[in-house]
Protein backbone atom coordinates (compact mmCIF):
# COMPACT_ATOMS: atom_id res chain seq x y z
CA UNK A 1 0.00 0.00 0.00
CA UNK A 2 1.67 3.36 -0.92
CA UNK A 3 0.33 6.45 1.63
CA UNK A 4 1.12 9.55 -0.32
CA UNK A 5 0.54 12.95 1.85
CA UNK A 6 0.29 16.09 0.19
CA UNK A 7 2.75 18.32 1.71
CA UNK A 8 2.13 21.06 -0.77
CA UNK A 9 1.77 24.88 0.97
CA UNK A 10 -2.44 24.80 1.83
CA UNK A 11 -1.87 21.11 3.07
CA UNK A 12 1.08 22.24 4.66
CA UNK A 13 -0.77 24.84 6.65
CA UNK A 14 -3.51 22.36 7.55
CA UNK A 15 -1.38 20.51 9.63
CA UNK A 16 0.03 17.71 6.63
CA UNK A 17 3.15 17.90 8.88
CA UNK A 18 1.36 16.52 12.12
CA UNK A 19 -0.52 14.01 9.90
CA UNK A 20 3.07 12.50 8.75
CA UNK A 21 4.08 12.32 11.79
CA UNK A 22 0.65 10.67 12.70
CA UNK A 23 1.14 8.37 10.34
CA UNK A 24 4.46 7.46 10.79
CA UNK A 25 3.60 6.13 14.50
CA UNK A 26 0.80 4.25 13.15
CA UNK A 27 2.69 2.33 10.71
CA UNK A 28 5.48 1.65 13.31
CA UNK A 29 2.75 0.71 16.22
CA UNK A 30 0.71 -1.63 14.33
CA UNK A 31 4.49 -2.85 12.49
CA UNK A 32 3.03 -2.27 9.00
CA UNK A 33 6.69 -1.50 7.80
CA UNK A 34 6.77 -3.87 5.04
CA UNK A 35 3.26 -3.24 3.64
CA UNK A 36 3.21 0.74 3.88
CA UNK A 37 4.94 3.18 2.22
CA UNK A 38 4.70 6.60 3.30
CA UNK A 39 5.32 9.15 0.90
CA UNK A 40 5.00 13.07 0.17
CA UNK A 41 3.37 14.60 -2.52
CA UNK A 42 3.04 18.00 -3.56
CA UNK A 43 -0.56 19.68 -4.81
CA UNK A 44 -2.79 17.40 -5.90
CA UNK A 45 -5.30 19.80 -6.92
CA UNK A 46 -8.14 18.56 -4.43
CA UNK A 47 -7.46 21.12 -2.01
CA UNK A 48 -10.23 21.04 0.92
CA UNK A 49 -10.98 24.14 3.06
CA UNK A 50 -10.09 22.18 5.86
CA UNK A 51 -7.91 18.78 6.50
CA UNK A 52 -5.03 17.30 4.53
CA UNK A 53 -5.39 15.49 1.28
CA UNK A 54 -4.41 11.83 1.46
CA UNK A 55 -3.86 9.07 -1.29
CA UNK A 56 -3.99 5.57 -0.45
CA UNK A 57 -3.18 3.95 -3.64
CA UNK A 58 -5.46 5.11 -6.09
CA UNK A 59 -8.13 6.15 -3.59
CA UNK A 60 -8.06 10.26 -2.45
CA UNK A 61 -9.13 11.51 0.83
CA UNK A 62 -9.37 15.21 1.24
CA UNK A 63 -9.83 16.82 4.58
CA UNK A 64 -7.80 14.61 7.61
CA UNK A 65 -7.50 15.97 10.37
CA UNK A 66 -5.89 15.24 13.48
CA UNK A 67 -8.87 14.78 15.37
CA UNK A 68 -10.66 12.42 12.29
CA UNK A 69 -7.19 10.63 11.91
CA UNK A 70 -8.01 7.82 13.71
CA UNK A 71 -11.60 7.25 11.89
CA UNK A 72 -9.33 7.42 8.48
CA UNK A 73 -6.54 5.31 10.00
CA UNK A 74 -9.18 2.91 10.88
CA UNK A 75 -11.66 3.13 7.73
CA UNK A 76 -9.22 3.61 4.61
CA UNK A 77 -5.87 1.88 5.69
CA UNK A 78 -6.56 -0.82 8.89
CA UNK A 79 -9.34 -2.23 7.21
CA UNK A 80 -7.23 -2.25 3.66
CA UNK A 81 -4.58 -4.32 5.08
CA UNK A 82 -7.17 -7.24 6.90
Amino acid sequence: MIIQICVGSSCHLKGSAEIVQLLQKAVQEHQLEAEVTLAGSFCTGNCNRVGVTIQVDDETYTGVTREGFGEFLNDKILAKLK
